[in-house]
């Protein structure tokens, strides 16, 4: 049975359209939301209460050295390796190309002894240059924000805690520059860690566990540091500010690439997420509670958006836009005693901006954890795409104009609308960006501009049924035209899903990736974005999420828009 039949009552008729939720332009507008993949890995882990465990610390005064944490969950025994060193200012990049870090790490089965860390230390500071075995499944790396770093450490070595206007605009110690899994570099594939390890069994399940480490260990780092420095008047950190430390992320191009090359699984994720919008929409009513709920979350949302600093002006934009929308949409959620939440989604769409509405049907979501909470076993799908050999060309014909009309109103004989090839760098394997008709590469361009193979495939399939017969076979047109194989596979395959392709020409000269690293990171739960260009975005995560040493509390899942603490 598909996802939205299950939804009780049958109530489809709040799935929104293909054409309005997977336009480019809406995706990248949106928020994470409940089941995002951060916030589904936290709940898991303070509900089943996994134990984190120092194992091996060897730290000296300056933070720098090694440290082992030991993860036992329901199911198996982890260990989470950081090996932290002094870096040169001159070698401190963000950039992918970058070969030195302060901190690398790796997360694998089972324990950790001396002749398996004396490899792992050997192999995991190199990164990509290095090789690991198959019982690690995640290998990363973050650099400090050196500034942020060393002001907090000065702040808690003289009994002082950390300035908060300055923790507010940064909001992290360390930010990542890659994290890796899926079998680079020697690491266990998908498939392994997926049957093998269940705990990490849901997407970026791993990935997202290793950035909350990093930002654990940066939080004791630094009060390593700071005790170290001075025993006497040091003190550590307040829990409240250390649950607003996040850990920064800079997301380049290499995400891009993985929407488009991924469209079941994606199709997959946002038909998760409008299932679950859907079953709020048809199946609960705006009671008192509920409507005291949605407000407290509206506020926080408003100051969330409030306190989000930015150089990029156009964020900026987007933030005091949507949070003046957000205040309007209040105002008269106030005012109007709805009965239905629908109600409150067709006044946004008369009246509010794209960003406005997504962050709307967010804060619904907020509101029914309960409801959609069976749907994040869903999120994985087996990514089979199939030929249908026998198909009618006057079958495929229509296949295309009715589910690829979007690619087929593009003109390709404008060269704008082609004027982009993406392909990957000899030094990294890391996407590029290339201009068509002024520099070199097109011939090894990356397979993304799904809406140009499109049109020339209909193209040549039109001139095919006038020559052959409409009642030809798809088999008989790809045997003639081997080099539409593809896109007809994908095509006749993503016909069958509700959502489809993500509508976007990749190719086009004034292409957003930032789109694209936008609905992505929505997706693993990312909610403060800082653009710095079209191409690449530094983002903060797990900012008010629970710490290491909450586990086993009482804390709840409320740490959605995450907002400056209150500190005496």
């Amino acid at each position: 049975m598909s996802i939205q039949a299950k939804i009780r009552d049958n109530r489809t008729e709040f799935m929104r359209p293909a054409a309005t939720v997977m336009d480019v332009s809406r995706l990248g507008c949106l928020y994470p939301y409940p089941l995002s993949f951060m916030r589904s890995l936290l709940r898991r882990v303070m509900t089943q209460n996994w134990q984190i465990k120092p194992a091996n610390i060897s730290l000296d005064d300056e933070g720098y050295g090694h440290a082992i944490y030991e993860i036992t969950t329901p199911r198996a025994v982890f260990s989470y390796v950081i090996f932290a060193k002094y870096l040169n200012p001159e070698n401190r990049s963000d950039r992918v190309i970058a070969e030195d870090w302060d901190m690398t790490v790796t997360l694998c089965e089972g324990q950790v002894d001396t002749e398996r860390l004396a490899k792992l230390k050997a192999n995991v500071p190199l990164q990509e240059k290095g090789r690991v075995d198959t019982s690690c499944f995640v290998l990363s790396r973050a650099n400090k924000s050196v500034r942020n770093f060393e002001s907090v450490v000065t702040s808690l070595a003289a009994g002082q805690q950390p300035d908060l206007d300055a923790m507010a605009k940064v909001g992290y110690l360390y930010r990542t520059t890659a994290v890796y899994g899926s079998g680079k570099f020697g690491m266990a594939d998908w498939d392994k860690v997926k049957s093998r390890w269940p705990d990490f069994g849901s997407p970026f399940d791993a990935e997202m566990f290793s950035c909350w480490m990093i930002r654990h260990f940066s939080l004791v780092q630094a009060d390593h540091v700071a005790a170290k420095r001075s025993p006497e008047t040091a003190v550590e950190m307040d829990e409240k500010i250390k649950r607003y430390v996040g850990i920064g992320n800079a997301t380049g191009l290499g995400m891009a690439p993985y929407l488009i090359n991924h469209p079941l699984l994606i199709n997959n994720w946002i038909e998760v997420r409008e299932t679950a919008l859907a079953r709020v929409l048809s199946m609960t009513v705006p009671d008192e509670i509920k409507r005291g709920h949605f407000i407290c979350l509206a506020l926080k949302a408003m100051q969330h958006l409030n306190e989000i600093s930015t150089d990029n002006e156009d964020q900026n934009t987007l933030n005091a836009n949507a949070r003046k929308d957000l205040e309007q949409a209040l105002k008269w959620f106030e005012s109007d005693n709805i009965s239905a939440w629908y109600e409150l989604t067709d006044y946004a769409a008369s009246h509010l901006s794209v960003e406005a509405r997504e962050l709307l049907n967010v804060l619904l979501l907020e509101l029914y954890p309960d409801l959609i909470s069976d749907l994040k076993d869903q999120l994985c799908v087996d990514e089979i795409y199939s030929l249908q050999a026998n198909m009618r060309l006057d079958d495929l014909k229509k296949l295309i104009e009715t589910h690829y009309a979007w690619a087929l109103d593009i003109d390709y004989s404008d060269p704008k609308t082609q004027g982009i090839f993406w392909y990957r760098s000899e030094e990294k394997m890391e996407p590029r960006l290339g201009r068509r008709f002024e520099e070199p590469g097109a011939a090894s361009e990356m397979l993304l501009g799904i809406g140009w193979y499109v049109c020339a495939c209909y193209t040549d399939l039109c001139e095919f049924i006038v020559l052959h017969s409409a009642k030809t076979t798809t088999a008989r047109f790809v045997f003639a035209h081997p080099q539409h194989r593809y896109i007809t596979r994908r095509m006749q395959t993503m016909a069958k899903t509700r959502y489809g392709e993500i509508r976007i020409n990749a190719i086009d000269l004034d292409v957003l990736p930032i789109q694209l690293l936008r609905c992505k990171l929505s997706f693993f739960g990312v909610g403060k974005f800082d653009p710095r260009s079209r191409m690449w975005v530094r983002n903060t995560m797990f900012q008010g999420a629970p710490l290491v040493s909450d586990i086993g509390s009482n804390i709840g899942d409320t740490w959605c828009f995450p907002i400056r603490p209150t500190v005496e």
